[in-house]
């Protein structure tokens, strides 16, 4: 059997065959990384590569607290080779936001024109382009001159290929007629006939073939020897800009015209849009020519063509708001159900999981799907209604598997004409598999939850490994692995635990260097890891709880919103003391000055707020929350902001606001490192009025805030 075969998909594995999963994988692409990066003598066939490297990403996004500390994930492509000079871009290489359906353009238009204040009618000009299947690539121009070039890596950190690209032909090592300081992003790719005659060459010196011109990419673009990368037949396209030291323009249409100009090759299907109806209209256009297009893509990319509005519409945590991808339709295969399989997660979720007999899907090998929970299963959605015209899933169904980029895997359809006679209907669990506590379904809940709490080994554990994992503390030499079996020997149970086991090591309560796998040096590196992570940025710090609804990006809200944890959790325990959580109405609970607070939060829901808040009003959750902050020094967000003369300051906007809609202000203030409220209290620092502002005004009187109007509010905060 293949090795691809034999690993687990993306989102679908249990905790447990994840982290054995994640183990495989951290080694085997390890291995493959050294051999096809360095030695350029490939261990595996390119697509088991890709497909290994795939899933290991995938199962890192469906359980984000078994990352390891050697995770080859979160780079485009191989994860960054330590042949190579790491280089930091001085404007992060952010991701876009996915749209699959018509009905997610037509979204994504309301929502840039919800938040610029315009309407249906108002003209907004979009420019759209295909997404090339490659490998992305910055060039640094320095008056003219390549100084350096670097692959994206995490976004924050890539590698420093310069020589390499130096052999692209479509990248200039000097250019003209352009700023002192040009950042050109782009993607690097290679064409189906390059692809070809590459192969050709390949086979007829019996070296290894390559699975898809992507693969071929960016391992010759990661090469070591530059000499084997001129060999490579390499091309590039231009496609944005990073850190400028002048504007290039003022559209975004104008500006690629501009690095054309400079010397860059532009994709000449990029067009101007008017409106979601034109977007999707050239979609189906670059659809349609895409099997003759000579180069792989994957989609099409819309962006808000003006760039004032661009900066006005700025960025969420990890992605612009001002541009989407639209996916190509998803893939599909048939293929055999063999088990369904329940797995817990950190918040007690029973998750069933369809073990599959191995089909390649969109050029990925599934051998799991996810099937989201019992009503799924069953054939029904939350309300009752019927899915897939009302058909169950069972063991032994022959299903048909579809995914579209890197989605997780789900069960599209089930052929009953080929189910087994006798097949039984799924038994979704009343109780735990891994507790036996009772697993309860609460009423407009999707999802059975174990109730064992941290009785529950699986629930314990996996708060544990998703406390140390690469969004939340990233505590180097404690993954998955160690916090198993560290739990197991009785040393951490709850994460300020994890701060103790020095002191403790110390002491001789424990003796990890007695522990197989560990020396001296090991323990003395893992407890210089930790002493570290004392220092914590905030969202990290909120992200690491485990809190049920809190992921990255809200964590990154809250503590832009909060600022710090005191202010926070001192919210949270205000809202708590609002009429019982559990009983009082939600229009009584959002009507609370502590509730409007945090609904006011941009990307903060209903949802998220009632799990922050029930998860503080338990004593043993806060009192365990409170001994880790002991230990911690919690980092506000953004520094870069401190210097704003509105940093740390709570701010309330009221009124029409002339210049910009009011949530423009709200995000401009929060990027500054302001908190924005929706109500005036005694805590507010500063009310921004404009006309038809009335209550809050005089509430802030009576209490003595400081009021202002909108342009006295543009000039304070300037170009900050």
């Amino acid at each position: 059997m293949s090795q691809i075969a034999e690993t687990k998909d993306v989102a679908s594995l249990s905790p447990e065959e994840a982290r054995d999963e994640l183990a495989r994988l951290a080694k085997a692409l390890h291995v493959a990384n050294k051999a096809y990066h360095q030695e350029d003598a490939p261990a595996l066939s390119d697509a088991d590569y890709d497909s290994l490297k795939r899933r290991n990403a995938g199962i890192e996004r469906r359980f984000p607290d078994l990352k390891r500390d050697d995770s080859p994930s979160e780079q485009v492509g191989a994860a960054p080779s330590e042949g190579f000079r790491k280089v930091r871009h001085s404007v992060p290489m952010l991701s876009l936001d996915n749209a699959f359906e018509e009905s997610d353009v037509v979204e994504f238009d309301r929502s840039v024109r919800k938040f610029l204040g315009m309407t249906e009618s108002d003209p907004l000009a979009y420019t759209a382009e295909p997404k090339i299947d490659g490998l992305s690539l910055s060039l640094r121009y320095e008056n003219g001159q390549l100084v350096n070039a670097a692959t994206r890596g995490d976004g924050a950190i890539g590698e420093d290929v310069t020589s390499n690209a130096l052999t692209i032909r479509d990248v200039p090592e000097r250019i003209k007629s352009a700023p002192e300081l040009l950042e050109v992003r782009g993607e690097a790719y290679m064409s189906h006939e390059d692809f070809a005659a590459l192969n050709a060459r390949q086979a007829e010196s019996d070296e290894k073939v390559f699975a898809n011109p992507r693969n071929a990419a960016a391992g010759s673009l990661r090469q070591l020897d530059s000499r084997i990368t001129s060999r490579r037949p390499l091309r590039f396209f231009a496609y944005a800009w990073g850190d400028v030291s002048e504007a290039l323009a003022d559209t975004q249409a104008a500006a690629i015209t501009r690095l054309k100009d400079v010397g860059f090759a532009t994709n000449p299907l990029m067009a101007l849009c008017d409106g979601t109806a034109d977007l999707v209209a050239h979609y189906r256009r670059i659809e349609e020519m895409r099997a003759t297009l000579n180069y792989d893509i994957d989609g099409v990319v819309y962006k808000v063509n003006d760039l004032g509005l661009q900066a006005r519409l700025g960025f969420r945590s990890t992605t612009p708001r001002w541009a989407i991808a639209h996916k190509f339709p998803a893939e599909l295969a048939w293929t055999r159900l063999e088990a369904i399989d329940i797995q817990v997660g950190r918040t007690g979720a029973l998750s069933p999981v369809a073990r599959l007999s191995p089909v390649t899907v969109g050029g990925v090998v599934v051998s799991n799907a996810t099937l989201h929970n019992e009503d799924y299963v069953a054939g029904r959605d939350a309300n009752g209604n019927e899915i897939r015209g009302g058909k169950d899933i069972r063991a032994g169904d022959l299903v048909q598997i579809y995914r579209a980029g890197d989605v997780i895997p789900k069960v599209a359809d089930v052929d009953l004409s080929r189910r087994h006679k006798g097949a039984m209907p799924f038994e979704f669990p009343r109780k735990c598999p891994e507790c036996g506590s009772p697993a309860i379904r609460e009423e407009g809940d999707a999802v059975r939850r174990c109730t064992g709490g941290l009785v529950c080994r699986a629930q314990a554990v996996e708060k544990l490994k998703h406390f140390v994992s690469r969004g939340a503390f990233d505590i180097e030499g404690l993954g998955a692995k160690q916090v198993e079996d560290f739990h197991d020997r009785g040393w951490i149970a709850e994460p300020a635990d994890i701060f103790l086991l020095e002191a403790r090591n110390r002491e001789g309560e424990m003796r990890l260097s007695d522990v197989d796998g560990w020396g001296e040096r090991s323990a003395d590196k893992l407890f210089a890891a930790i002493r570290e992570r004392r220092r914590i940025e905030f969202h990290r710090f909120l992200f690491g709880l485990g809190i049920r609804h809190l992921g990255e990006v809200a964590a990154k809200d809250l503590a832009r919103h909060f600022i710090d944890w005191p202010t926070l959790a001192a919210a949270a325990l205000e809202a708590a003391r609002e009429p019982a959580v559990d009983d009082a109405s939600q229009a009584a609970l959002d009507g609370s000055p502590a509730w409007k607070e945090f609904l006011s939060i941009d990307g903060v829901g209903r949802t998220l707020v009632r799990s922050l808040v029930l998860t503080m009003d338990q004593e043993a959750e806060c009192a365990s929350v409170e001994r880790l902050a002991k230990h911690l020094e919690i980092v506000p967000p953004d520094a870069r902001a401190s210097d704003s003369p509105v940093a740390g300051k709570a701010i309330v906007f009221t009124g029409t606001l002339s210049r910009m809609t009011r949530n423009e202000a709200k995000a401009r203030a929060e990027a500054l490192g302001a908190r924005v409220s929706g109500s005036v209290s005694a805590k507010t620092d500063l009310v921004v009025a404009g006309p038809g502002a009335g209550s809050k005004v005089r509430k802030a009187a009576e209490l003595g805030v400081e009021t202002m109007e909108e342009d006295d509010w543009l000039a304070l905060i300037g170009d900050a």
